[in-house]
């Protein structure tokens, strides 16, 4: 059984060295754990410290990229190189280390694909009240779109299988913590958390450079995936909204019609019940063709799932009829995005 620990890293040469440091060197079920760095286009010193601390895999982004496809790019590498659970840590050491062994605990045992630490926000002494808020709001708003029960939606202290991994396709360029927990519950992963502690700050938050920004950008994509995942639930709830509004206002114009100064002075209210009425119906249909796309998207995942698959089985024939690459010797690779 093989474990990979990666740590997307920006800037972090100050960081990383108390990160790594704190990662445990053996774990009872796992017999190798290797390190690996994604560098997200880091201007400091980041990769020489990752190498003079002994960090097995370097991957390096040619340019900054962003947190979620930083984290793909990961899990791409960590399959490649035969992870069979991948842990994701953040290189500003908020997570402890020491937690890692009960993290994937549910993993062995067989009954999760994917655990999320939960850092108990209302504990995190450094975590202002308004974040505190919107953390819980934010979890409480994804725990019902995915369907799931995670009590920390926007934890990144994370543990996957292989067969998770494999599964998982990354479309928001923002982060990739509440996207994952949204495809693990229409995908039926098996999903599971644990409570964790954090470390002292060290740093402050990378993500965004204030609130208003966060919630707009994390909003934009829970409504994004919810809407890819639940196309006719969204478009035909919106329709209908509209083409009952639209029934209301025709039912103004028929009380006047019939009850009042037959319908003189209120032809305005029969024309917007009439566009109300169309413009419903038409969103409706809306949602049909989008389930239809859904439908064919579903179909793809999984022909991307199945080449993942051959792809990684390919790759492990061939390093083990080639042997085992050198572990001490960093690999590096550059990820382009089209």
């Amino acid at each position: 059984m093989k474990l990979i620990i990666q740590i997307p890293c920006l800037n972090e040469e100050k960081t990383l060295p108390v990160t790594l440091a704190d990662l445990p060197k053996h774990i009872d079920g796992i017999d190798e754990i290797e390190t690996l760095i994604i560098d997200d286009g880091s201007v400091d010193g980041t990769v020489e410290v990752a190498r003079k601390r002994g960090v097995n895999h370097v991957v390096r982004l040619t340019n900054r990229k962003g947190l979620a496809e930083a984290f793909m790019a990961g899990l791409d590498a960590s399959l490649k190189l035969g992870a069979d659970i991948i842990v994701n840590t953040d290189g500003d050491n908020q997570y402890r280390g020491s937690d890692i062994p009960r993290l994937i605990r549910p993993i062995l045992a067989g009954k999760a694909d994917m655990v999320i630490g939960d850092r108990q926000v209302e504990r995190v002494v450094y975590f202002s009240p308004i974040k505190k808020k919107l953390q819980r709001l934010g979890s409480w708003v994804v725990r019902h779109v995915s369907g799931t029960d995670v009590p920390d939606a926007t934890s990144g202290f994370r543990a996957y299988t292989r067969e998770a991994a494999l599964r998982l396709n990354i479309i928001s360029k923002f982060t990739y913590t509440l996207e994952t927990i949204i495809q693990a519950g229409k995908k039926n992963i098996a999903l599971s958390h644990i409570k964790v502690a954090t470390n002292d700050k060290l740093r402050e938050s990378r993500l965004f450079n204030s609130v208003p920004s966060y919630l707009k950008r994390s909003i934009s994509t829970i409504i994004r995936i919810y809407m890819m995942y639940e196309p006719l639930r969204t478009f035909a709830t919106i329709g209908a909204v509209v083409f009952f509004g639209g029934f209301l206002v025709s039912l103004r114009f028929l009380y006047f019609y019939f009850f009042a100064d037959n319908g003189g002075g209120h032809v305005q209210s029969l024309i917007l019940s009439a566009v109300l009425m169309i413009v419903g119906f038409q969103v409706g249909l809306i949602g049909l063709v989008a389930d239809l796309i859904a439908g064919n998207r579903r179909l793809i995942e999984d022909c991307l799932y199945r080449v993942k698959k051959v792809e990684m089985d390919t790759l492990s024939i061939r390093d083990h009829r080639n042997g085992q690459v050198e572990k001490n010797e960093p690999r590096h690779a550059d990820e382009k995005t089209n």
